[in-house]
């Protein structure tokens, strides 16, 4: 069996409806559907059990979850960036992944978890190592403090252990995200709405729309996902990124081909963004490679289209 945490999530539902396609059913999934417009993404999933992550993490802290997963998949969590509780976060996104690591270190079972590019902050360069990390917001503290937390017990640990820092992720089963869901949702509602994508002038030395991020297709996140929940003894601290950044424009741009109108108008940068905003990532893929994924990325106009032929 599998216990995949977030799975009513983006990346979750996706990471299920992949071990579904590969014949595994055997599945608790763990999230928090307060939200009930969540379940769309589960409609067309197969799991043998749910349980809600209140449930979830007390059984954890007592110690009474008595199964042997083949692997955790651990994508729970608060990803809204512009959340301004910092104990609210810190329980969510350090308490929940801390007690589940512990629970996993005594069972030795492999435990694959999501950070995030979060952690760099304003930094330029994206090999991850502590001289890189920086971040912005209490988002990308609560997921940096999680990892130091793995760092620090790396070298006794004696069971796989991955933390993939993702970048900026895109793909199906975003519809309930809200603000957060990627760029390229963001724009499609914009076309389809309006017939317009808004994108930021220029800033801190980017022209207008030219703002760079390395965008990954939500595939390529669930492929790495179970590469190392299969099996191995790794355990690393990776970013789970092409080693490409794209603009913003570019995104634009496919979108208004793909739909045959629309056009891009650029607004003024937010001033609650000031300070607080990463112009550019593009992710050090050496650690990811060396740990052992080898797996080629989907273009980003490929990712683009493959969406599109299901949210459109």
């Amino acid at each position: 069996m599998f216990i995949v945490t977030g799975g009513a999530g983006f990346v979750g539902s996706n990471l299920v409806r992949e071990l579904n396609r590969r014949g595994h059913t055997d599945i608790l999934l763990v999230d928090n559907l307060t939200r009930g417009e969540k379940s769309r993404n589960l409609a067309d999933l197969t799991i043998s059990d749910y349980m809600d992550k209140r449930e979830f993490r007390a059984r954890l802290d007592a110690f009474t979850l008595d199964l042997n997963p083949e692997a955790v998949f651990h994508n729970g969590a608060c990803s809204d960036t512009m959340e301004a509780d910092g104990r609210y976060m810190m329980e969510n996104n350090f308490g929940d992944s801390r007690a589940l690591l512990h629970w996993c270190l005594a069972r030795k079972t492999p435990l694959v978890y999501a950070s995030s590019a979060a952690t760099y902050g304003a930094s330029s360069d994206f090999e991850p190592v502590p001289r890189n990390e920086g971040p912005l917001n209490v988002y990308g503290y609560s997921k940096l403090a999680f990892d130091q937390h793995v760092r620090s017990l790396m070298p006794a640990i004696q069971s796989p252990v991955v933390g993939l820092r993702y970048f900026n992720v895109f793909g199906p089963r975003e519809h309930h995200k809200g603000r957060m869901m990627s760029v390229l949702h963001q724009l499609l509602r914009q076309l389809k709405e309006e017939g317009v994508c808004r994108l930021f002038r220029g800033t801190e030395g980017y022209g207008d729309g030219e703002q760079r991020r390395d965008f990954i297709f939500v595939g390529d996140i669930v492929a790495i996902n179970l590469h190392f929940g299969a099996g191995g003894m790794a355990k690393a601290i990776v970013n789970a990124g092409t080693g490409r950044a794209r603009s913003f424009n570019d995104i634009a741009k496919a979108l208004i081909a793909h739909l045959g109108r629309g056009r891009i108008d650029y607004i003024p940068f937010p001033d609650e963004l000031l300070g607080k905003y990463q112009s550019f990532t593009q992710a050090d893929v050496r650690s990811l490679r060396a740990a052992g994924y080898t797996a080629p990325f989907t273009d980003l106009e490929a990712g683009i289209a493959a969406t599109l032929a299901e949210v459109s």
